[in-house]
């Protein structure tokens, strides 16, 4: 299996990268549930799936109690969420307060691994090792062409573009992280 994508246009005229083609993401319509994942992780492992279900369950709790306190979670594997919110801006310091946050979410940063990809020697004979940050989740994926677009409802639009860590503009996934100020 492996993570399906679309060829898109974007068609903003606004955008610097108006007319380029990018690859977009495709999902299934399906959303893998408590359920599901607890039947997979239930074959992985020797624990049985209600234990692995109450888990889960009790994992949304246990966020909500950490974010009311001011904490981030750091989840080993899997990377660090916590709380963002977008504000309005106010003229006056004693105007600014809880009252101005307009937006709240959860951000997500993942856990990410630094794999070597090669090395370069210094005059002074030491070695200086290149490497990059892989995103630990993904670093085994693999990405496929489908023209089966039927896949992709809500998926992002190619209205705008944004810059990937290749270098390339690509457009942005949907969602709030577009929004002006993370509050953290």
């Amino acid at each position: 299996m492996a993570q399906k994508f679309i060829k898109a246009q974007n068609k903003n005229s606004h955008s610097e990268a108006y007319g380029k083609y990018f690859a977009q993401a495709v999902y299934d319509n399906h959303f893998i549930g408590t359920e599901e994942l607890a039947d997979f992780i239930q074959r992985q492992a020797s624990v049985k799936k209600s234990d692995i279900k109450a888990v889960l369950q009790e994992l949304g709790e246990a966020l909500k109690h950490f974010f009311e306190l001011g904490q981030k979670v750091k989840l080993d594997g899997i990377g660090i969420l916590k709380v963002g919110f977008s504000s309005i801006g106010v003229t006056k310091l004693e105007d600014c307060g809880a009252q101005t946050i307009t937006t709240r979410r959860v951000l997500f940063q993942p856990e990410t691994t630094r794999v070597v990809v090669g090395q370069e020697k210094k005059e002074d004979g030491s070695v200086k090792q290149k490497y990059v940050n892989a995103i630990t989740l993904l670093k085994d994926v693999i990405f496929e062409e489908t023209h089966d677009n039927a896949m992709n409802t809500g998926s992002g639009t190619t209205n705008s573009g944004s810059t990937d860590n290749g270098g390339g503009t690509t457009p942005p996934d949907d969602g709030p992280d577009n929004q002006p100020s993370d509050g953290d």
